[in-house]
């Protein structure tokens, strides 16, 4: 699943540590989460989203939020 997990946490100035340690994650959770190799649980995507933040829908899958809106008439 496309994300932005990476850009937002940049964006902060965190460390993938960092961000782990707010979400009660491993380092390594966030990583594979960065490069689309683990889709969270819920209830830890909605960890995200309040650390982040940010909606759901603006964590998660924007190339389909960009493609819908192209598609319009």
């Amino acid at each position: 699943m496309d994300n932005r997990i990476r850009e937002l946490r940049t964006a902060r100035g965190w460390t993938q540590a960092a961000l782990a340690d707010l979400l009660d994650v491993s380092r390594q959770t966030v990583n594979a989460l960065e490069t689309g190799r683990y889709d969270p649980s819920l209830p830890l995507a909605f960890r995200l989203a309040r650390v982040l933040g940010e909606p759901l829908e603006a964590i998660f899958d924007p190339g389909e939020e960009r493609s819908a809106e192209t598609a319009a008439p």
